[in-house]
C-alpha cells in the first residue's frame, strides 16, 4: 500500500537562494503570499513552473522551489505557450512587469491572453523601470519626472486591465501587495479559472517610485481611495457618513453620494457582474482611476471559453486518428526534397 503524500506546507515552497530585492519592496509580500497559497492548490511541486522575462520581478522563479524559467525580455508568455501547449498537466504561471510585459513584451502578452491558454499572468505594476534604475514606464503617469523623462513624461500611460481586456482576456483581475488575504484570494481565482487568467498587483517600489499606491495601501485612506469589487453585490465605497456608489449609464460611470441607510440598489448604483460576456461592462469599470473616482480592486472579468491547449489536443487526435501517428523520419524525407553535392 502507497503512502499518502505529505502535506506541504509553505516552507517547501521556499527555495535556498537568497532573496534579494531592495528592503521595503512589494516584491517579498507577492512571493511570500504566493508561498503561503502553493500548498493549499494540492498541487505537486514537480508539476508547477514559474516563467519570468527580465527585471525585479522577474527574479521570482528563482525563489519558488518548484521549475522554472528565467527567460529574455517580454518573451515570458510565448515561453509559457509553448511549455502549456507541450505539456498541458502542468500548472504554469508568467510573472512580468509593466515595463517587461507592456513595452518590449507587449505583442507576446497579447496574443498569449486572446489564445486563452489555462494559464496565470501575474503582473507587477510599479509604474517605472526598477532593475534599470527609474526609467518610465508604458503605465507611468503623464509628467511623471525620472531619468528618462527629466522634464515630465508625455506619454499617456497604458493601463494593464484595459489591456487585459482588449486582447479578449477571459479572467482579468487586480490586486494590491500589501492585502495578504485579498491578494491569496484573487490568485486562487486566477489558478482555479479554466483558461488565460491576467492579475494585475498594484506593488510599490521605495527607491524609484515610493508610495505610487500608497492611497489603496494606506488603511487610514483605502476606504475612500479603493473599490472593492465583488461579484453580486453594488459599488459602493467610502467611510461611513461619506458612503458613495458607482452608478453606469449609457456605459459611461459616475460616483454618487449614498446616505449610509440606502438601498445603494435602488438609488441606482451598478451591481458588480463579472460574467458579462460582453467587455464592455468591465472596460467601464477599468476606466475609473484616481483621483475623480476610486480604484477597482478584484475580478473584473470571469467567462470560460475553451482553452487554447484544449483546441490544440483536440486537432492533434483528430489527425492520428486519419493519418495514423506518423514518423519523423517521414515527415523529414516527404514532399519537396533536394539533395546539397560538393
Amino acid at each position: 500500500m502507497t503512502a499518502p503524500a505529505a502535506k506541504l506546507t509553505k516552507k517547501d515552497f521556499e527555495s535556498d537562494q537568497d532573496v534579494r530585492w531592495c528592503p521595503g519592496c512589494g516584491d517579498y509580500s507577492i512571493l511570500a503570499n504566493m508561498q503561503r497559497l502553493m500548498p493549499e492548490l494540492g498541487i505537486p511541486r514537480e508539476d508547477v513552473v514559474f516563467v519570468s522575462g527580465i527585471g525585479c520581478s522577474s527574479r521570482f522563479p528563482y525563489y519558488m522551489n518548484t521549475y522554472g524559467f528565467h527567460t529574455i525580455h517580454g518573451r515570458a508568455p510565448s515561453f509559457a505557450t509553448g511549455i502549456k501547449t507541450s505539456r498541458p498537466e502542468l500548472s504554469v504561471w508568467v510573472v512580468t512587469g509593466d515595463g517587461d510585459g507592456l513595452s518590449i513584451g507587449g505583442n507576446h502578452l497579447l496574443h498569449t491572453i486572446r489564445r486563452n491558454l489555462d494559464l496565470q499572468i501575474l503582473l507587477f505594476n510599479n509604474r517605472v523601470y526598477g532593475l534599470t534604475k527609474g526609467q518610465y514606464s508604458p503605465t507611468s503617469r503623464l509628467d511623471m519626472v525620472t531619468p528618462s523623462t527629466p522634464t515630465g513624461s508625455i506619454d499617456y500611460p497604458l493601463d494593464p486591465i484595459r489591456f487585459a481586456l482588449g486582447s479578449g482576456a477571459t479572467f482579468a483581475a487586480r490586486s494590491i501587495d500589501n492585502d495578504a488575504r485579498h491578494l491569496q484570494q484573487v490568485l486562487r481565482r486566477a489558478y482555479e479559472h479554466p483558461g488565460t487568467a491576467f492579475v494585475e498587483i498594484l506593488q510599490n517600489c521605495p527607491v524609484y517610485n515610493d508610495d505610487e499606491w500608497i492611497e489603496v495601501e494606506d488603511r487610514k485612506t483605502k476606504l475612500e481611495a479603493a473599490l472593492p469589487i465583488v461579484d453580486g453585490e453594488p459599488l459602493v465605497f467610502g467611510p461611513k457618513g461619506a458612503r458613495r456608489g458607482i452608478r453606469i449609464e449609457n456605459g459611461v460611470p459616475a460616483v454618487i453620494s449614498l446616505a449610509d441607510d440606502a438601498d445603494a440598489v435602488a438609488e441606482g448604483v451598478a451591481v458588480h457582474n463579472e460574467r458579462h460576456e460582453s467587455p464592455a461592462y468591465a472596460f467601464a469599470l477599468a476606466s475609473l482611476a484616481r483621483p475623480d473616482f476610486p480604484i477597482p480592486v478584484g475580478v473584473f472579468r470571469a467567462v470560460e471559453r475553451p482553452t487554447y491547449e484544449g483546441l490544440l489536443q483536440e486537432q492533434v487526435e483528430v489527425a492520428i486518428r486519419q493519418r495514423g501517428r506518423g514518423a519523423l523520419h517521414s515527415l523529414l524525407t516527404s514532399g519537396d526534397t533536394w539533395t546539397v553535392e560538393a
